[in-house]
């Protein structure tokens, strides 16, 4: 059932892969449930790989790229019904892809559709996926390795941008490129940078990150690694994980907590 609109927070995790940015959005989500028990959260997995269901051990159903082909295969197989009717339906069965959770809502963008153009259907969809995040106080996206997908997929505008990276010159390059594709495409109000695995913070002042606020620097961490071996879901991660540590303090300068 459709909510009244609030004023949304909206954080996109974005970052070059293998960097953690899927486990971090997960502490996220897992850091604001504790924080506000009395507000409305909702993840949004954006990565085709469907990571963030993994880490909160979700089960997913129906993703909103199955909807999408669904749509698109009734138009090809010549539905009498009118777009406009198709996309009404649409829009209800996003809602019914929510999974509800232990304090939060959970929603899968899936893999990309097949090749074609199908841009009424898309842009729609991602009109109604913003509809609905208006409807929560805080959104937390797990994002593909760059924010053109953001853009492109789910929204084109988010409060806060957390771009994540590794000690290496590729994940620093990769988020100076985000944050400049970020300026021209998706109206964001604040961004920073989680450095994370770093082995020692002596290597901090020698990674280049273009200059942009560090919101956090974490070490390895064995809690999580020995976590993702066993399958198990963030949300049991202890206080003292230097992930849950690091992403509290990355929320917390965002003014999040």
């Amino acid at each position: 059932m459709e909510q009244d609109k609030v004023n949304s927070n909206i954080i996109a995790v974005a970052g070059k892969g293998g960097v953690g940015k899927t486990s971090l959005a997960a502490v996220m989500v897992k850091l604001l449930v504790e924080a506000h028990p009395d507000k409305r959260i909702l993840a949004i997995d954006a990565d085709p790989a469907v990571g963030l269901s993994t880490v909160l051990n979700v089960d997913v159903q129906k993703t909103i790229d199955d909807i999408r082909r669904e749509v698109v295969k009734t138009v090809k197989d010549g539905d009498t019904k009118t777009a406009l009717e198709l996309l009404s339906e649409a829009r209800y069965e996003i809602y019914d892809a929510i999974t509800e959770q232990d304090g939060y809502a959970f929603i899968a963008i899936g893999r990309p559709e097949a090749a074609g153009c199908y841009c009424k259907i898309n842009a729609y969809l991602k009109e109604v996926i913003t509809m609905l995040s208006s409807q929560f106080d805080y959104v937390v996206i797990d994002g593909e390795a760059g924010i053109e997908q953001i853009n492109r997929r789910v929204m084109e505008k988010v409060t806060h941008l957390v771009l994540v990276t590794d000690a290496s010159k590729k994940g620093c390059q990769v988020i100076q490129t985000i944050k400049r594709v970020a300026d021209e495409l998706v109206m964001y109000e604040q961004l920073g940078v989680i450095a994370n695995r770093i082995s020692s913070k002596e290597l901090v002042p020698l990674m280049d990150v273009g200059g942009l606020p560090m919101l956090a620097v974490i070490e390895p961490d064995e809690l999580l690694a020995m976590s993702d071996m066993k399958g198990e879901n963030v949300f049991y991660l202890p206080q003292e994980a230097k992930v849950v540590a690091g992403a509290q303090e990355a929320l917390r300068k965002l003014g999040l907590l």
